[in-house]
């Protein structure tokens, strides 16, 4: 069974081994971390964790059977009732509705725990699996946008009416 965590220090390990094994496969579609980011990633995560503990931003995990990270839903520069949505899945865990499920629950957790009302996301034109997530989750095209010189769709998504809960929930 997949269950989102909230982002915690023991993930560490697990979460690296993640961003390495999927870097080529993330860079096809977003830009790449660039190789700073994994030389200096504790340091990174040290960061990370403090921008949580002060409620700037929720990093989440999808943590698999075996303690495996198999995608992170981020919500950050959370301010005024509202966030910005980012998330990543493994290539090995796509096509299962994984991201699907993963974003609906941060949505709930979102409004019903961090108190937000609104989240906004963005994704390039050519990522036609991030915006069948983000339409399936209720979010609603409100613009275009340039993503590392590639043109992109802005999204919101009003969490003050949430649907009830899916029975296939993570």
């Amino acid at each position: 069974m997949v269950e989102l965590q909230l982002l915690r220090r023991d993930h560490a390990p697990a979460l690296l081994a993640f961003e390495r094994e999927n870097r080529a496969y993330f860079a096809a579609s977003v830009p790449d971390r660039g190789d700073e980011y994994f030389a200096r990633f504790d340091d990174r995560q040290r960061d990370l964790l403090a921008e949580q503990e002060a409620g700037v931003c929720y990093f989440h995990v999808l943590v698999g059977p075996a303690g495996e990270v198999l995608g992170r839903v981020n919500l950050v520069d959370v301010a005024d009732g509202g966030a910005e949505l980012g998330y990543r899945i493994a290539e090995r865990a796509t096509g299962r509705g994984m991201a699907t499920e993963a974003v609906r629950e941060v949505c709930r957790l979102a409004a019903e725990d961090y108190g937000l009302t609104t989240l906004r996301a963005a994704t390039t034109l050519d990522n036609r699996a991030s915006r069948a997530v983000l339409a399936r989750t209720g979010f609603i095209v409100t613009g275009e946008t340039q993503l590392a010189g590639s043109p992109g769709l802005t999204y919101l998504r009003s969490l003050e009416s949430l649907p009830p809960p899916h029975a296939d929930q993570l």
